[in-house]
């Protein structure tokens, strides 16, 4: 290869990832691909780790940005991408470990031209390489979202280069006329949905994204916050209602109420049954911590209700999808609600 190959930007933000950094950062410097510079963004950690950032950067390997607190994985990814110098910009979480031809399996399928601009490979839990943590994503009509093969053993059902909704932010490759386009993450997020906002908002404006399988990675799901935190619970679900409010068409979103009532009839049931993510979460929190968790993402999204809606109007005066084609995607990646309730 040589230097008519597009540079790779690869952000990594960091935040008390102490246990997991270093295992990433190897597997970055180890990457196949020869174009590529490092961003690493650390956000106030207090653990030791952002001495390790400090010394890559020290050593040459890599650019720093030390933040003096955790400015949530949007803000300081968006900070990253005003440094990156790259035509593609990837981003690995700090407790992801990529393989070797992470980045040339995806950089190979990228098509601007075609639109194709957002990709993302299969990703495998680290703690057992033979489970797919995700490998794209599926939507639920109230806006929740997981991932797509989550928790299925690997047999090859997903080694199909194809099309996806979006891919995720864990283990992800945009290009930067992708980002322009949409203004990057939206800070209100802070953590969790903010890739599938992103996605969504891309896809309105008529971007593709691209499943590679070959490219792998693994992850130590939720190893820095936790899968199961009442902080994480309040932002996922806070999240879903933020991006259903700026990018779904007006009679999309005048049945979200109805879907997520549904969705909650089938968590409290996964609660009392103690299975799902209800059920794990009410057997380390409580019952009652779900129901105040509940009205903490409402409360948090009232607040942030005008200039939500104020994106929204500009979402949907810029989008070049139709309705019509909005439900289609939104059929096309769908997923159930007993598959989103009820499976771990």
């Amino acid at each position: 290869m040589t230097n008519s190959e597009p540079l790779i930007s690869v952000v990594v933000v960091n935040w008390n990832g102490i246990r997991y950094l270093a295992e990433c950062l190897e597997s970055l410097a180890a990457q196949t691909w020869p174009r590529c510079e490092l961003i690493l963004v650390d956000n106030g950690s207090t653990d030791g780790s952002e001495r390790l950032v400090r010394e890559w950067c020290d050593n040459g390997r890599a650019r720093a940005l030390m933040l003096g607190e955790n400015t949530g994985f949007t803000r300081a990814n968006n900070l990253a991408f005003r440094e990156a110098r790259g035509e593609w910009i990837a981003l690995l979480n700090n407790d992801a470990v990529a393989a070797p031809d992470w980045l040339e399996q995806l950089v190979r399928c990228g098509d601007p031209e075609r639109k194709i601009g957002m990709l993302g490979g299969k990703i495998l839990f680290a703690w057992d390489k033979t489970l797919i943590d995700k490998a794209g994503h599926l939507i639920y009509r109230d806006g929740l979202n997981r991932g797509r093969g989550t928790g299925q053993k690997d047999e090859g059902q997903f080694e199909a280069e194809e099309e996806i909704l979006w891919p995720d932010g864990c283990a992800v490759l945009y290009h930067r006329q992708l980002l322009a386009d949409t203004g990057g993450f939206d800070d209100d997020f802070f953590a969790y949905g903010d890739d599938a906002d992103l996605g969504i908002r891309a896809r309105l404006l008529g971007w593709r994204a691209w499943y590679v399988p070959r490219a792998v990675v693994y992850h130590h799901h939720s190893g820095t916050a936790g899968a199961y935190s009442p902080l994480k619970a309040m932002l996922v679900e806070r999240n879903r209602l933020f991006l259903a409010l700026k990018n779904f068409p007006l009679g999309v979103l005048l049945q979200n109420p109805f879907w997520a009532l549904r969705r909650y009839a089938w968590q409290a049931y996964g609660a009392l049954a103690a299975t799902g993510s209800s059920g794990r979460f009410v057997r380390e929190h409580g019952r009652w911590r779900l129901v105040k968790t509940l009205g903490w993402a409402y409360l948090s999204a009232a607040k942030r209700l005008f200039p939500i809606l104020a994106k929204r109007r500009k979402i949907q005066k810029n989008r070049q999808l139709s309705t019509h084609e909005i439900k289609a995607l939104l059929r096309r990646y769908k997923i159930t609600v007993k598959e989103l309730t009820l499976q771990d």
